[in-house]
């Protein structure tokens, strides 16, 4: 298999805390790698350390097939990133920004710079002081940094931070763009599922600094069904209807107004009915399809359950 990210029992441990604890990814050449978890998980920390930002304690790095080593600036041209909080020279322009990135990096095709601007929207912003950017704004200025230089690799830690749903919209088009016209490809982190739910090939759920799961979505869907979700305001009496009066006996009580029916042998319409008639109220029921969130819960809670 050609990877271009190979992790093997990285480790890192900050005040006797193991915040990463002997994890094994692996990223293939060519696709968008989501990487999942809960705040605090270690995701941040293992994509600082693949960019030599803070060494591992043990375990090693393998990227573009060779072992990453302290310094190696060779490497870190080939790759483009945004990890945390972006920071700029404030007094300066976006433009200006760019422009000493690519003096940094060696870069002299500078003529791209309004390319990658246009590309996050901000073409019309570009000789504006970063001082006079929203969040929004140095987010989306952050991610042109990031493809400046056309990396063949892209880290991107939670890149739609603080963008508005067109924002979202734009970059999520942007990075399938980059992956499937050039080819780069995309570790990316972020907390909002369904947008890696539309982007990822493959799925690395993390938790508590331990890599529970790596999967492909092509494998996620096969688990994904369909479901009825109800909102009702007795779910106690809702799911004694269901069992006793239309022989419903899989389903599962959500919280105190929701309760999941997974089989379907009776439809919306007869289960509302069935509600109704014994003086249920309903606030919502409609048929749904399980979702990245759905088994990405699914499975950081049983791995939770086994904890002791």
């Amino acid at each position: 298999m050609d990877y271009t990210i190979e992790t093997h029992s990285l480790r890192k441990i900050y005040k006797r805390k193991i915040v990463v604890n002997d994890v094994s990814i692996h990223v293939k050449k060519g696709e968008i790698y989501g990487f999942v978890g809960p705040n605090g998980a270690g995701k941040s920390t293992l994509m600082k350390m693949l960019l030599n930002l803070i060494p591992s304690d043990s375990g090693e790095i393998v990227i573009f097939d060779k072992k990453s080593v302290k310094d190696d600036f060779e490497m870190l041209k080939r790759i483009g990133s945004i990890i945390e909080n972006p920071y700029f020279y404030d007094k300066l322009t976006a433009r200006e920004n760019l422009d000493l990135h690519c003096e940094y990096m060696g870069y002299y095709t500078k003529n791209h710079i309004g390319d990658v601007l246009k590309c996050v929207g901000l073409l019309n912003d570009a000789d504006k002081k970063v001082s006079q950017y929203s969040l929004g704004m140095k987010q989306r200025l952050a991610i042109s940094r990031a493809i400046l230089t056309k990396p063949e690799l892209l880290i991107l830690d939670e890149p739609i931070n603080a963008l508005d749903p067109e924002g979202i919209r734009e970059m999520r088009e942007l990075f399938l763009k980059l992956n499937i016209d050039y080819g780069t490809t995309i570790l990316i982190s972020s907390h909002i599922l369904s947008e890696v739910e539309q982007i990822a090939n493959t799925i690395g759920i993390i938790q508590n600094g331990k890599l529970i799961q790596e999967i492909s979505m092509s494998d996620i869907h096969k688990y994904q069904t369909d479901y009825i979700k109800a909102e009702v305001d007795h779910t106690e009496l809702a799911a004694c209807i269901l069992e006793q009066e239309l022989g419903i006996e899989d389903f599962k009580i959500i919280s105190e107004n929701c309760i999941e029916i997974y089989s379907l042998k009776k439809n919306v319409k007869e289960i509302s009915a069935a509600f109704v008639q014994n003086g249920i109220g309903i606030n919502g029921i409609g048929r749904r399809k399980t979702s990245l969130e759905d088994y990405f819960f699914q499975i950081t809670e049983t791995k939770t359950g086994e904890n002791p």
